[in-house]
């Protein structure tokens, strides 16, 4: 991932980075996506710096994902909830800090991929299931430096520079 003066490293979906997302297929989506706003768990740590909106979240919170449910499908529901969704509450501390990004977002179509985000990376940088993940540090950099209006670009595999740019 590129911004500012330098790069950073990044995880990126176990399926690759793809221009026809779809949901399920655990790619992440190419594209410019808005940073729309940012989602803390309190008790890991206080609002980061940012003039990007934060929300902590709560136990109960979570985000649908069943392409079946077009009223609730890439929206922030509460829990429990009947469909299919991501809880984002989790045991890991992979949701501790997350971006939620303009994708497929402005409406939501059911099937073109649900819940991808920038959020924390697994410690042995495994694979995301279709989002971005950066560590702590460089997400709290980032954060540091965003505003609203500012994009994630995520480049075409096609071409000779994959991953992303912010």
């Amino acid at each position: 991932m590129d911004w500012g003066a330098g790069r950073r490293r990044c995880a990126l979906g176990k399926g690759g980075v793809r221009p026809d997302k779809r949901e399920g297929d655990g790619a992440t989506p190419v594209g410019r996506f808005p940073l729309r706003r940012v989602l803390y768990r309190p008790d890991h740590g206080p609002a980061p710096a940012s003039a990007l909106p934060c929300t902590a979240i709560a136990p109960d919170d979570g985000w649908g994902d069943d392409p079946a449910d077009p009223v609730a499908y890439n929206r922030p529901i509460r829990l429990p909830h009947p469909a299919r969704h991501e809880r984002m509450w989790r045991h890991d501390a992979l949701y501790d800090l997350v971006i939620v990004i303009g994708h497929n977002d402005d409406p939501p179509v059911p099937g073109l991929g649900s819940a991808v985000f920038v959020h924390l990376a697994r410690p042995d940088w495994g694979p995301t299931e279709g989002c971005v993940a950066l560590t702590r540090a460089d997400l709290l950099e980032l954060l540091a430096a965003a505003a609203p209006g500012d994009t994630l670009v995520v480049r075409d595999p096609s071409g000779n520079a994959t991953g992303a740019a912010v």
